[in-house]
């Protein structure tokens, strides 16, 4: 599997750790978790790496979809870098400190307002499984396997993780996740809803590539509106954000892309959205 880059005029950028890779071009950003050898574990190095490479992206208008995949074809991410638990999360002080290094880098990959897509290969374990649900979409080869181990393991998760997996797949087959710690593999995590889509592994890349060049191609504010709608319906009506839903439904139809869409259904053209 290669690291899913594709065109000529791709930039990379410069990060603190070589586990960690950023490409973008074509209207694509691209996360490379990078430590093949350790199965992409996620060290605080890394998630500290993840924190500019999501700012990079959420700053730059020319990237409007957010691909995140794992290097060397065996494993999306693990899970967290065991080797530094004893040092880092040996109890609930560490852990404490923990939370503290790495918060920022999964706030700010959560706080990402554009389209997320999570390329699934091989293992997708504990907290690859929290960074792959996180995403808007997830599309898997059929070797890839499931599980979030926590039962065997003796930590806990926080809430607002298995909330987003409790939207996700409901809340019985989400206790079952977590009380077992069971693998799935790729069939039983179709059918209960984990991941969007499963395909050989030899097709996965090109068809990750063009979904997210379907979707770099759409309206990007018709594509924000219903990322921001589809996620505070799924909130307490109490706890949405009407005025944040009332400006994304006004800018659509304030915008030149709008004007741009009619013209270019009117003329039997593809039509060319800039975000404005």
């Amino acid at each position: 599997m290669a690291d899913g880059m594709h065109g000529t005029a791709e930039i990379r950028l410069t990060l603190p750790t070589e586990k960690m890779i950023a490409r973008k071009g074509g209207g694509v950003g691209w996360i490379v978790f990078n430590q093949p050898e350790k199965r992409n574990a996620m060290s605080v190095e890394m998630w500290q790496a993840v924190e500019t490479i999501a700012a990079d992206f959420a700053a730059d208008d020319a990237v409007r979809v957010v691909v995140l995949i794992g290097a060397g074809g065996k494993a999306f991410v693990s899970g967290a870098d065991i080797s530094q638990f004893e040092k880092l999360r040996s109890d609930a002080e560490a852990q404490a400190e923990y939370d503290r290094l790495v918060s920022p880098g999964r706030a700010a990959l959560a706080a990402l307002e554009k389209p997320t897509i999570a390329m699934i290969q091989g293992y997708c374990i504990g907290g690859g499984m929290g960074i792959a649900v996180g995403c808007d979409i997830r599309i898997a080869s059929e070797d890839s396997r499931f599980a979030i181990p926590a039962a065997k393991l003796g930590l806990a998760y926080a809430a607002a993780g298995l909330k987003r997996l409790v939207d996700l797949v409901g809340p019985a087959q989400a206790k079952e996740i977590m009380f077992t710690g069971r693998q799935y593999d790729a069939a039983e995590a179709l059918r209960i809803g984990l991941v969007n889509r499963v395909v050989p592994a030899a097709e996965l890349e090109a068809t990750v590539a063009e979904l997210a060049g379907t979707i770099a191609a759409n309206a990007p504010l018709t594509v924000h509106a219903s990322r921001v709608t589809i996620n505070e319906v799924l909130k307490d009506p109490a706890e949405r954000d009407t005025a944040k839903l009332a400006a994304v439904f006004r800018a659509c139809f304030d915008s030149a892309d709008y004007r741009e869409g009619r013209r270019a259904f009117l003329e039997k053209r593809r039509p060319v959205f800039t975000g404005l």
